[in-house]
């Protein structure tokens, strides 16, 4: 007849008086810890959040569109979320531009024509080897910086219109919906010295071109115009100060 063995396991973590002893006399390793679970702690529900200002602002912008329906009860919420909405859409279109870009005649339609029409776009005919086309790029460059929500696209004047004389370069034209507003025909037009602050007043003579993209307010555009001015100004003056000292130095 067969010997049955039976071996005795205790709850898991559980220890016994003579286990005990035996760790008291080192005859048998430390007691592991009894195993705890972590506490169960249920995912943050976003519906329970305080709905704030610091709500809204954490919403991307598809959130912030889905939200339209669901924050008709308050209207104090309604009203912020628009306004931060409408930043949000303002930053990615600045985010756009803020460079001259280099188009192709078979890009002017979508670049230029259907450009949205809350955006004006100033296009550059041009060609390489021509001083003065290069002289006006660098002032626009430098525009393009400066008015990151204005578009600036530059074009090979002959890609752009066939057959374009050379002796109209360079040549500004300026879209707005869809439609040429203004065109200035070489460099003549921004004044005896082409300089970025003469080639932005010329740009702003009737329409407001640039736009630095902080508000699209009647204020803000007065406000572009306004340092525009100033900025010119400041340049003539400058020039005319250094031109009297290089006078003075002569004699």
């Amino acid at each position: 007849m067969a010997d049955y063995h039976y071996v005795y396991k205790d709850v898991e973590g559980a220890s016994t008086q003579w286990d005990d002893i035996q760790r008291k006399l080192g005859n048998l390793p430390p007691k592991p810890p009894a195993f705890k679970p972590t506490p169960f702690e249920p995912a943050p529900d976003s519906d329970s959040a305080p709905k704030n200002k610091s709500w809204i602002n954490q919403k991307t912008e598809e959130e912030l569109e889905d939200l339209e329906d669901d924050l008709d009860d308050d209207r104090f919420l309604e009203e912020y979320r628009k306004k931060r909405l409408a930043e949000m859409r303002e930053a990615a279109k600045v985010s756009k531009y803020g460079s001259v870009m280099q188009i192709s005649g078979s890009d002017f339609v979508r670049e230029v024509s259907q450009a949205p029409q809350d955006v004006w776009v100033v296009v550059l005919l041009y060609k390489e080897g021509f001083p003065e086309c290069g002289l006006l790029l660098r002032c626009l460059e430098e525009l393009a910086v400066k008015y990151p929500a204005t578009k600036f696209v530059k074009i090979i004047s002959t890609d752009c219109i066939p057959n374009y004389p050379d002796r109209n370069l360079p040549t500004l034209l300026v879209y707005n919906s869809g439609a040429v507003k203004a065109n200035y025909v070489g460099l003549h037009s921004f004044g005896r010295r082409c300089t970025p602050e003469g080639v932005a007043l010329v740009l702003c003579q009737s329409d407001p071109v640039l736009n630095d993209g902080q508000s699209g307010s009647d204020q803000s555009q007065k406000a572009v115009l306004e340092g525009i001015r100033r900025r010119f100004i400041e340049k003539v003056v400058t020039e005319h100060e250094d031109h009297d000292d290089e006078g003075s130095s002569s004699d």
